[in-house]
């Protein structure tokens, strides 16, 4: 378990948000009122789940589901396996959904759920029934108008589909109950309640990439009011879906990736790493150490192991941790040389780190900014599915495109306004919006 409490660190955020907004002019009625009630979650689901295993024997598995603020429209939030899950890190995960979705100005809440279990010690089969019981747990408190969950870490389109299954079943008994049937067009609806589904099964074009490519075109954005230029380079913390997506538009962009790490350590490359190559080898072999691959071809030559603490110290352009939480902390934010951290991962920076960072002069993009591509294609998916419609990807990069270069812009402004670090203002745009959707 961490040390640090995620729960805290978030609540820590929302004070330093609310200390801005109560010293501004701004209307939006009793703001230390309705911030009072943004520092619990509306609701707070614990579920047991009793799971037949391979050998015959039943083990019993904790899962969570947190409804934290649904002011802007329905929670919205992944569903994360995870060892070290807890209920304060899916609670403060809810919370920054809420914000998240707030940033983006997408007409959802914020929303988590977690179950605490290791999914490489489980056999496909033990998967599914896992997946399938979470989701027949929840299935009273989700819908298209009320919970809309999705992938987070150590889930997928897969998993999705398993609980649309198990969530559209429960449906259709209740139906059945008051003598009524769903037609394809109810089910459809239906399948909006689970967004990261694979595209046969109703999901987006450009989701598996949205959050990586989000993350670009907000790191452009804010690059430009910056004013850095030239040959930017880059190191990825990381190496998952978002993290690997996030290097190859990086690379792709000009920006030069040269280094990538996973739990098991990381590779640093000064030539500059082809993303592709090296996610091939690591493949093959099963680990980054050794995957040099720069240009065309891999060679030992080409670069070194790094630690992924070593990997936040290098001296880069673009910081971008890309994994879990409280990987900057005040142990080590006083040794990070980049000039720029563009949070991919949720929570990746403590607030004392923040503090370290800001007065050394290195802007950190937040992760409720940043890492919002992902949360926004979600949104499309889920209106698309509302309207029986399918957008190509290029009309959801644009309109990904559009969204983010929008949040980016009103962060940037806020952070002028009251001049604060770009987080605060992330989370003042965020919280403005959130409260005047609040009811008195």
């Amino acid at each position: 378990m961490n040390a640090i409490n995620p729960f805290e660190s978030a609540m820590k955020q929302l004070a330093k948000a609310h200390k801005v907004l109560a010293g501004s002019k701004k209307k939006l009625g009793n703001i230390d009122q309705k911030v009072a009630r943004l520092r619990e979650p509306q609701r707070v689901i614990n579920v047991t789940l009793p799971v037949m295993m391979d050998d015959g024997s039943q083990r019993l598995f904790q899962g969570y589901r947190v409804q934290f603020n649904n002011a802007k429209g329905p929670y919205k939030g992944g569903i994360r396996y995870h060892h070290n899950v807890s209920l304060d890190e899916v609670k403060a995960l809810s919370f920054w959904m809420a914000m998240k979705c707030a940033v983006a100005d997408l007409p959802l809440g914020g929303g988590k759920g977690g179950i605490i279990v290791d999914p490489k010690t489980l056999s496909q089969g033990e998967l599914e029934r896992l997946s399938r019981a979470y989701g027949k747990a929840i299935a009273d408190v989700i819908g298209p108008d009320t919970d809309v969950p999705a992938p987070d870490v150590n889930t997928n389109g897969v998993i999705m589909g398993w609980m649309v299954e198990e969530f559209i079943a429960s449906q259709k008994i209740k139906a059945k109950v008051l003598g009524k049937t769903l037609t394809k067009k109810d089910i459809l609806k239906l399948k909006s309640t689970f967004t990261g589904k694979a595209i046969t099964n109703g999901g987006s074009e450009g989701r598996e990439e949205a959050t990586g490519l989000g993350g670009l075109f907000v790191l452009q954005a804010i690059i430009k009011k910056l004013k850095l230029s030239g040959k930017l380079t880059a190191a990825v913390q990381g190496f998952g879906n978002v993290g690997y997506n996030v290097a190859k538009f990086l690379e792709e962009a000009g920006i030069m990736v040269v280094a990538v790490s996973d739990s098991k350590g990381g590779i640093y490359v000064p030539e500059g790493i082809n993303p592709a190559l090296t996610l091939d080898c690591k493949k093959k072999n099963g680990y980054l150490a050794g995957c040099y691959c720069s240009g065309s071809v891999c060679d030992l030559k080409k670069g070194r192991q790094v630690t992924n603490n070593e990997l936040l110290e290098l001296p880069v352009d673009i910081l971008v941790p890309a994994a879990l939480e409280n990987a900057i902390t005040a142990e080590n934010a006083g040794k990070v040389k980049a000039k720029v951290v563009l949070e991919m991962a949720n929570g990746p920076t403590t607030p004392e780190a923040d503090t370290i960072l800001y007065k050394k002069g290195i802007p950190v993009i937040p992760d409720i900014l940043s890492n919002s591509g992902g949360v926004t294609v979600s949104a499309f998916e889920w209106e698309q599915n509302r309207k029986a419609a399918h957008w190509t990807k290029a009309q959801v990069n644009k309109k990904l495109a559009k969204k983010m270069a929008d949040a980016a812009g009103a962060v940037w402004e806020a952070s002028v306004m009251y001049k604060t670090d770009l987080r605060t203002a992330a989370f003042v745009v965020a919280l403005e919006r959130i409260l005047a959707s609040m009811k008195s």
